[in-house]
């Protein structure tokens, strides 16, 4: 009896540290928002924005600044943090590597490859080009598994599959938008990722698909965790393994692809912050899944803001501060790797 009372006082301590860091967590969110939409070329003071949103007047600056300059970018930049890093876990778990993340294994790359593509040859507006970047992830995710399945499915097969796959797609993407210069209106931006020039309108459309795919990774959490038990402990508790690891992969996806298809090739988000939030809170996929949505969307705002801020009045695309950051980290990943301290 007395084991039983210790095992529930040590699951509600758990609990309580797991709501403490979601808190904690909305907080900061909720700060970084408020600093986004008021750091820029020109500072607007908290009283300000509350002001111009209040007086809803469309004539003036301010309330035309962070309407549909500030408002947008700073959505756009919660969103792809968010969506980049749930992909992460899902892939690291269902994959079972912590190597494992969007742009490593060329997820992200074929996202570009597709909304390149379609930017190329249909210009038809952003509706299909989210679509098309879903297309793309989905199907160099599954080539890059299929293909380390075929060499053994090892932690190191998976991973230089992926850097073999995402070095072709990238060849692939430099040579169309080299034939058609005009594809992509701004080709550095697209390529490096960055937030600057994005509309509302066209980051809800991706939105929409990233909400839809974060709550069905929260419904399916628990049976994430039972996959990560591995394939034959999960099928003796009557999983289906295979059809639950392909909807994971169309999942990851989704978000990957929904992220890219306004943000451009942004890396690295998908990496480190679910290896952040393991330290934090542990692995159950239950409470991992949303604090590394909480943990990637803060991350993404910081990053961007630090974009903004280091070279004022000069501006540079996000996802070089992201690649600063994540560089040294996938190095650190794989050396601690040697050390045989990463799971398989």
């Amino acid at each position: 009896m007395d084991i039983h009372k210790e095992v529930n006082v040590i699951n509600q301590r758990k609990k309580s540290y797991s709501v403490t860091v979601i808190a904690f967590l909305i907080v900061l969110l909720v700060a970084g928002v408020f600093m986004s939409i008021s750091i820029g070329s020109s500072k607007i003071s908290l009283s300000e924005i509350i002001h111009a949103m209040g007086k809803g007047d469309a004539a003036s600056k301010t309330y035309r600044i962070i309407t549909f300059v500030r408002i947008p970018r700073t959505v756009a930049a919660v969103l792809a943090g968010c969506a980049l890093s749930v992909s992460g876990v899902i892939l690291q778990s269902v994959l079972n590597n912590s190597l494992a993340g969007p742009n490593i294994i060329g997820v992200n790359s074929g996202a570009g490859l597709f909304a390149v593509l379609i930017a190329a040859f249909f210009p038809v507006g952003y509706h299909l080009t989210t679509i098309a970047a879903f297309v793309g992830a989905i199907l160099s995710a599954l080539f890059v598994y299929f293909i380390a399945k075929k060499t053994g499915a090892s932690r190191m097969a998976i991973v230089l599959s992926g850097v073999a796959v995402s070095s072709f797609i990238g060849a692939m993407t430099d040579t169309v938008i080299t034939l058609k210069p005009d594809a992509v209106m701004d080709r550095a931006a697209f390529l490096i990722g960055g937030f600057s020039g994005i509309s509302m309108e066209r980051v809800s459309f991706a939105g929409g698909f990233i909400v839809v795919a974060v709550v069905l990774s929260l419904i399916l959490s628990y049976d994430m965790n039972i996959l990560a038990l591995g394939d034959e402990s999960a099928k003796s508790l009557g999983l289906n393994v295979a059809a639950i690891r392909f909807l994971y992969i169309v999942l990851a996806a989704i978000l990957a692809g929904s992220a890219i298809s306004f943000a451009g090739l942004v890396g690295f988000v998908g990496l480190i912050v679910p290896h952040v939030s393991r330290l934090l809170v542990g692995y159950d996929n239950r409470i991992l899944i949303p604090v590394s949505a909480l943990l990637g969307s803060i991350f993404t705002l910081i990053c961007d803001l630090l974009a903004r801020v280091l070279f004022a009045p000069y501006e540079i695309p996000v996802g070089i501060i992201m690649s600063f950051l994540g560089g040294p980290f996938f190095i650190y990943l794989l050396i601690k790797g040697r050390r045989g301290q990463l799971y398989d």
